[in-house]
């Protein structure tokens, strides 16, 4: 089943687990309450709803900021053990995985053989000149790991409920 909701409030008030939970928050991440999508608080909550090997994608779509990415990739490394980051192949942006279970390192040519067909049209939709496979390659070979993502800021702060970092530009 796939949940369309503001996705903390449906993750505090239900009872169900999940194999995967995709966070597609709107840009800009500056924007008022968005910190409520990106703090350790709210990872805390979509950790609990997560079965045992459940992976939570979350796309950070950018900001001029590069404090404010340090400080939401802090956020999801204090809060799952395991994380890859990945930036988006178009440069817009960076998708995270986070599990608190290993994160299987797969080929490309795996990841496209266990994609359903309908999954492989549409993003061969966007990039039609690339086989999934090649797609997949160009994203793996993007790979960065979240402590670079982190070093990006001198001074990293971890974005909490009670520090929405990315809400306020000029702290």
């Amino acid at each position: 089943r796939i949940y369309i909701d503001d996705g903390r409030r449906f993750l505090a008030r239900t009872a169900g687990s999940y194999d995967l939970i995709v966070i597609d928050p709107p840009p800009p991440v500056e924007s008022a309450a968005s910190g409520l999508l990106y703090s350790t608080e709210f990872y805390e909550v979509a950790k609990s709803r997560l079965k045992k090997d459940g992976i939570l994608q979350q796309w950070f779509p950018g900001s001029t900021d590069p404090h404010v990415l340090a400080s939401i990739t802090l956020a999801v490394v204090k809060s799952f053990p395991y994380v890859r980051t990945f930036p988006s192949i178009d440069g817009w942006g960076v998708h995270i995985l986070a599990s608190a279970t290993p994160l299987a390192a797969k080929s490309a040519a795996e990841l496209a053989a266990a994609c359903p067909p309908d999954a492989l049209r549409d993003m061969l939709e966007w990039r039609p000149e690339n086989s999934a496979e090649r797609q997949f390659q160009e994203i793996l070979q993007m790979e960065v790991s979240p402590g670079e993502l982190i070093l990006k800021s001198p001074l990293p702060m971890v974005l909490t409920d009670q520090r929405p970092f990315n809400e306020y530009d000029f702290i």
